[in-house]
């Protein structure tokens, strides 16, 4: 079974505020174009923490792409229970319609937030469960994907495991392209 993981910044970490920020648009075009290619290559589950930004983002792209790829399936696996429990109204609601759609959600550790060593768990069971890791990450900017990224890094050492990185140089080449796409040459 082909299973991928997906990593990457928080809106924040971005400079993005808001859902309708243009920028989310490129980003999702970048992860569009990688997981077209790992559908290509067999992928059949993208597997999540339901993190805001980059994963959300990757569910719903993969929502999209599953008009055309019906089989391709999504795994939500929060580090705790009730991991919304402190964000606003609007941003629980977002969430909790990705968790809707999505075909399997649970949560790593049956207990509310104790200790970051929760988010260590889920990162090593999600190496453990994965194939591989698409990841917007850029070594430039550290940030919150850091540490499934040095984890992931790691792991590869010593297993079978792929990565594939989105940095920033990749996403200001799409937003060209796109805005190329854009342009009206009449």
């Amino acid at each position: 079974m082909s299973v991928w993981t997906v990593a990457g910044y928080k809106p924040y970490e971005l400079g993005i505020f808001k859902q309708n920020d243009p920028a989310v648009f490129f980003i999702k075009k970048a992860l569009e174009k990688e997981l077209l290619r790992l559908l290509d290559e067999g992928l059949e589950w993208l597997l999540i923490s339901g993190q805001l930004g980059v994963e959300c983002w990757a569910a719903e792209v993969l929502f999209q792409l599953k008009e055309e790829f019906p089989h391709v399936k999504l795994a939500v696996l929060t580090p705790f229970v009730q991991q919304q429990e402190n964000w606003k109204e609007e941003t629980r609601h977002y969430y909790e319609a990705i968790l809707a759609k999505a075909d399997f959600v649970d949560s790593i550790s049956k207990e509310p937030y104790k200790s970051p060593a929760q988010f260590r768990n889920k990162n090593q069971l999600f190496l453990r469960k994965a194939a591989g890791l698409l990841a917007i990450y850029d070594d430039e900017k550290p940030g919150s994907p850091q540490y499934l990224w040095d984890m992931a890094r790691a792991f590869q050492e010593k297993h079978p495991f792929e990565i594939r990185q989105i940095t920033f140089y990749d996403l200001q080449f799409i937003t060209e392209e796109e805005q190329l796409k854009e342009t009206d040459w009449d």
